[in-house]
Order: structure tokens, then sequence, then C-alpha cells
């Protein structure tokens, strides 16, 4: 059986980042939501590459935790792994991370610069695969999603004391 690949990048020199952890992250967070093949771009980048595209895409002026580009990714949600005829990957979209935003955020939000890495990286694939925090209703479900895959995926067990959900 084929799987969805996670391809990453760090664009950044602020933070040590590591790749394979993160993409695996990513790759494990798309197989408990039944994406069976596809590919997903994660991105790790600095303040000002941040600020830019959050400029460009959202109309907001300064440097975000996390940004979220679907491109055909619902459309992967339970279909089975199969080759596309055309040959043409199935894109799933971007998530981009940038990592000194989330150092400053994760005393008061995750607790760790870890588990804020690993929140961002599982809230980014989520919103790639068509979640949203647009409601209250919404917000329950996404963080209750998000709070599964951390501690099937991240902690390997209960979210520790000090994590607080993601409030954007």
């Amino acid at each position: 059986m084929s799987a969805a690949k996670v391809f990453a990048y760090d664009e950044q020199e602020v933070e040590t980042i590591d790749l394979a952890r993160w993409a695996a992250l990513a790759e494990g967070v798309l197989a408990a939501e039944g994406v069976a093949q596809g590919e997903l771009t994660l991105a790790f980048v600095d303040e000002p590459d941040m600020a830019e595209l959050n400029e460009e895409h959202m109309g907001e002026s300064y440097a975000t935790d996390v940004l979220s580009f679907p491109i055909d990714a619902e459309a992967a949600v339970g279909a089975p792994a199969e080759h596309d005829p055309d040959g043409e990957p199935l894109l799933l979209g971007d998530v981009i991370v940038c990592p000194s935003v989330a150092a400053a955020n994760a005393p008061a939000h995750a607790g760790t610069i870890d588990d804020e890495l690993a929140l961002l990286v599982v809230h980014g694939v989520l919103h790639v695969l068509g979640h949203d925090h647009a409601s209250p209703e919404d917000t329950t479900r996404m963080q209750a999603r998000e709070l599964h895959h951390l501690m099937q995926l991240h902690w390997r067990g209960a979210a520790p004391a000090t994590f607080v959900a993601h409030r954007s």
C-alpha cells in the first residue's frame, strides 16, 4: 500500500529542526486521518519570510507561527492509494512553520518549543485537510483532533501538564 509523503525543508537558521522527525509526525497525522496518497510540503522559515507570506495570503503584516495552504487534500481523505493514471502526484498542500515565533509562544502555549512545534505541525496538517476553527464548535473539534494526534504520535501518552491547546 502506498502512503502520503511529506517533503520537509528548513529555510531558517534560528532553531535546530529535525526534519525527519517532523515529516514523520506529519505523515502519521495524514495516515491517521485516512490519507493514503499524495504529497505534502512542510517548510520551516524565518520571521521575515513568514511575515511576507502572512501579508501576501492573509493580509496581516506580522510573522505568524503557522500557515497552511490546502491544494487537493480533501480529495485524498479516505481515497484508496492508487497511482494517478496521468503520473501526476496528488498535491495535498503546504504547511509553513516559523520556529522563532513558535519559540516565543511556547512558554504560554504548548509549554516547550518541542511541544509547540509538534502542535503547529499537527495543526497545519489538519488545516490542509479541511479542519478549521471558524466557530466555537469547529475549534472544539479541531483541538480534540490535535490532542488525539499529539497523544498518539508525539507524546505516546497523556499531554504534559504544561500543554495548552492552540488558540488561533
